[in-house]
């Protein structure tokens, strides 16, 4: 059944037989490595927005956080970073067009939960983001904590779940709250703009991009403490064992390669390292295992970074949101990332 057949099916019956069907021809596929050599090139599905993780600009060109993971990809199992097509999907189309075989992988502000990995035939490998709802407020307000906004008035739009989030947060807190509810993001962001509000939530890269945009935004913190927690990270289609492999250590080997002190800069010298552990890392066998070349991780890095690298390119102090790591910095230094040892 061809792949554009496919998803009009998967549409149509997305929770019956119709979605049982649509699962079964995409299991029935030759194996997702199989399919990317054989066309020669990965084929990942974005979104235009958030501004961070996945955006095009006017000549077509892709960046962010979630594309640049998609060209790590590309760089594992093709050996070139430029491999890889990108396919935007709205939220409507996104599940079906993984399930059918119409991208190999969604890489874009997919929020991990238990109802998505346990009823759209997908799976997530890992975590590339931790991400969350935070908190705008102006410096001169003089706060540098969310327990200190007993009474604030709150701005938020109804688009998403972050009435939910300040709702939860705040009673959880035995702390009094004004809500203000905006049908559109433009409107909450217009409203703590003109001070209507004192306080403007929702997840972080939107945070950054609106104080981006604030003509005075330097006089913008967002506040350490998160309403709701946020985990984003890529998707694959359910049933691909030896794909799900890939996508997983390849998100551990940009972790690594930081925690090594690998980056684009220096793996052609370090290479010869005496310790053992990046000896390893960087020509061993599980490569083989995956179905990659031993040298697969040297080309993941000198083509694309460390994690680290990429977060401050798209996210953080390299970029024009300028979020601090926090939760995405290494455990090392405070936050949650990690990688297993690559034996």
């Amino acid at each position: 059944m061809p792949p554009t057949v496919r998803r009009a099916f998967c549409f149509a019956g997305a929770f019956g037989f119709a979605a049982l069907a649509c699962l079964a021809s995409a299991s029935a596929d030759a194996s997702v490595l199989d399919a990317i050599r054989a066309r020669g090139h990965v084929l990942c599905g974005v979104g235009d927005g958030p501004k961070g993780y996945s955006s095009v600009n006017s000549q077509g060109a892709w960046s962010g956080i979630s594309v640049d993971f998609c060209r790590a990809l590309a760089a594992a199992v093709l050996g070139n970073r430029e491999t890889v097509q990108f396919r935007e999907l709205s939220e409507a189309e996104r599940f079906a067009a993984l399930q059918s075989g119409e991208v190999d992988v969604l890489s874009r502000n997919l929020v991990m939960t238990s109802s998505l990995d346990t009823t759209q035939g997908i799976r997530f490998p890992g975590v590339l983001v931790y991400d969350g709802q935070g908190f705008l407020v102006r410096k001169g307000q003089n706060v540098t904590s969310a327990l200190e906004l007993s009474g604030a008035r709150i701005c938020i739009t109804t688009e998403t779940a972050d009435a939910q989030g300040v709702t939860d947060f705040f009673n959880g807190l035995k702390l009094p709250f004004d809500l203000q509810k905006f049908e559109k993001w433009a409107d909450a962001k217009t409203a703590y703009a003109t001070k209507s509000c004192q306080v403007l939530s929702a997840n972080l890269s939107a945070l950054a991009t609106a104080r981006q945009l604030l003509p005075d935004g330097s006089e913008h913190i967002i506040l350490p403490e998160l309403a709701s927690k946020q985990l984003v990270g890529p998707a694959v289609r359910q049933g691909d064992d030896d794909w799900f492999s890939v996508v997983r250590w390849t998100i551990y080997a940009l972790i690594a390669a930081e925690e090594f002190g690998i980056n684009s800069g220096n793996v052609d010298t370090i290479k010869g390292s005496a310790t053992g552990e990046v000896r390893r890392f960087l020509d061993l066998d599980l490569g083989k295992r995956l179905g990659l070349s031993p040298d697969w991780t040297q080309r993941v890095i000198k083509q694309v970074g460390n994690y680290g690298e990429l977060f401050d390119r798209h996210l953080g102090i390299k970029s024009s949101l300028k979020l601090e790591r926090r939760l995405n910095n290494l455990a090392s230094n405070g936050g949650l990332h990690y990688a297993p040892s690559f034996r």
